[in-house]
């Protein structure tokens, strides 16, 4: 996917077809810039889901958009966790969300943003304030659509915040949490399923392809359920 202007909002806006990081942030960095704000651009190391002692990339990007003396983060393009509101750039204070809570943890020269979730703070991903050039974002970009071992190249992902809950798919397993930290889950058995969610609850048009339902069923053959 190509990270000019024009291509994301073909993608984006009149396809609707969704984004990673690079995508989505890059995108709304040119919006933000076109009304009048000051973005700096950064990068981070994700932690989620990664085991501890393991340093991963700066394959994440977020913005930092400083308002009337303060820094604010936007990042709209975390998957599952994306944030639903900016946050100001201090340490150690919980801040409100639309979803969950918040805060920046001080690690040396970086800052780790972490998520409270089910009473337990998480760290989500650690950056510092090094900018970064679309360039930067191009290789990050084109390693993780390409290199097989990547999960957006071995798995289906999707994720949707909505205006009470939050949407998680990966591959056939579905996740709706919901801000009192309950979540329902299931599995997705079917072509249809899959399809159903995607659109639905996802709310991507899907593609008429001839290999669309295959591909899907491959998927699910190498996920079965529990």
């Amino acid at each position: 996917m190509r990270l000019d202007p024009a291509s994301l909002h073909e993608k984006l806006v009149r396809a609707r077809r969704g984004g990673w990081c690079f995508e989505q942030n890059l995108y709304f960095t040119h919006v933000l810039r076109a009304i009048g704000f000051d973005v700096k651009t950064l990068a981070a190391r994700v932690r989620w889901n990664v085991l501890p002692g393991v340093t991963t990339p700066r394959s994440h990007m977020l913005m930092l958009v400083p308002i009337d003396g303060r820094r604010y983060v936007a990042d709209v393009g975390f998957g599952g966790l994306t944030l639903t509101a900016p946050l100001e750039l201090v340490a150690d204070r919980e801040q409100a969300t639309p979803h969950e809570p918040h805060r920046f943890a001080a690690e040396g020269e970086r800052f780790v943003l972490q998520a409270r979730i089910a009473g337990e703070w998480l760290s989500l991903y650690a950056f510092d304030l090094h900018e970064q050039v679309q360039a930067d974002y191009e290789v990050s970009n084109w390693y993780l659509a390409h290199f097989p071992q990547s999960q957006f190249v071995t798995g289906l992902i999707a994720a949707r915040a909505d205006v009470a809950e939050r949407h998680a798919l990966r591959n056939t397993r579905y996740a709706i949490h919901h801000p009192n930290g309950e979540t329902e889950r299931r599995f997705l058995g079917t072509v249809a399923e899959v399809k159903d969610v995607l659109a639905g609850a996802m709310r991507i048009p899907l593609p008429a392809h001839r290999e669309l339902d295959a591909r899907l069923q491959r998927m699910i053959d190498a996920n079965p359920g529990p």
